[in-house]
C-alpha cells in the first residue's frame, strides 16, 4: 500500500514538475494522472496493489470533499455576490458537455452499426 501511496504521490509530483516547467494551463495532478495513464496502458494493466490502494481511496472520497464544502461556506458571502456568473457557467457547461456526450455517443454507435469486412 505504500508503495502505491508512493506512485501515485509522485506521478502527481511529475505533473506539477511539468506543469509549473512549461507553464502548462493543466493542474499538474491532472497531468500526473495522464502519465499515470499512459504508463499503465503501456505496462498492459494495473497491479493489484495499486488497485487495492486506489479502491481504498475511492470507498473514503466523500472525505476529500470536507475540506471543499468548508471553503465554500467561508466564502459564501462572496458566491452570493457572484451567482449570475456561477450559474451562467454551470449551466452552460452542463449543456456542452450534454451535446459533446451526444455527439461521442453518435459517433461510437456509427461504428458500431457498420458490419465487419
Amino acid at each position: 500500500m505504500i508503495g502505491a501511496l508512493t506512485l501515485l504521490l509522485l506521478f502527481q509530483l511529475a505533473g506539477e514538475i511539468l506543469a509549473h516547467a512549461f507553464a502548462l494551463p493543466l493542474p499538474g495532478p491532472v497531468i500526473g494522472m495522464a502519465l499515470l495513464f499512459a504508463t499503465l496502458a503501456l505496462r498492459g494493466g494495473v497491479s493489484d496493489d495499486l488497485r487495492s490502494t486506489a479502491n481504498g481511496l475511492l470507498q473514503h472520497l466523500s472525505l476529500l470533499f470536507v475540506p471543499a464544502g468548508a471553503g465554500v461556506m467561508i466564502h459564501f458571502a462572496r458566491i452570493g455576490g457572484e451567482w449570475p456568473a456561477i450559474l451562467g457557467a454551470l449551466v452552460a457547461s452542463t449543456a456542452l458537455t450534454l451535446i459533446v456526450t451526444a455527439l461521442v455517443l453518435r459517433l461510437l454507435l456509427r461504428g458500431k452499426e457498420q458490419p465487419p469486412s
